[in-house]
């Protein structure tokens, strides 16, 4: 990761929810981590490319998007990219977090954001990314 910016790949067929997603986590999610660039994506193509690429320290996906929601592509991202970035799906209802464990996401958010909850969420997801293995 660059310690000057982290780069976000945010997913959603719907504008409005890309903005939602960003604006809730917002352009520095914590002051011990480095301001975010986002990268918007609003089909499936654009994820693929930008996820393969090598250069998202981060993905955020819609839960709901269409026609493919962002859970699939979670599932389909870890299992298909070698170094996959971490992956962070937003979902509509509190009791489609257990989907996430399917969708081997990395972490959940709910809607509608609570910018402190999300915030937080995507600051652990890139700190956990940051700290080295643990020596066994």
């Amino acid at each position: 990761m660059s310690n000057d910016t982290l780069t976000v790949l945010v997913f959603s067929h719907r504008p409005e929810v890309r903005e939602q997603i960003i604006s809730a986590v917002g352009r520095r999610p914590a002051p011990d981590l480095p301001r975010l660039r986002y990268i918007e994506a609003g089909a499936i193509a654009e994820v693929l490319v930008e996820a393969d690429s090598g250069g998202v320290d981060l993905a955020i996906l819609d839960g709901e998007a269409q026609p493919t929601g962002g859970m699939g592509l979670s599932r389909q991202l870890k299992n298909e990219i070698t170094h996959c970035p971490p992956i962070v799906v937003a979902v509509r209802r509190k009791d489609d977090r257990w989907l996430a464990t399917w969708s081997q996401a990395d972490a959940v958010i709910v809607h509608p954001l609570d910018p402190l909850a999300a915030a937080e969420t995507v600051a652990e997801v890139l700190r956990s990314q940051r700290l080295p293995a643990a020596q066994g």
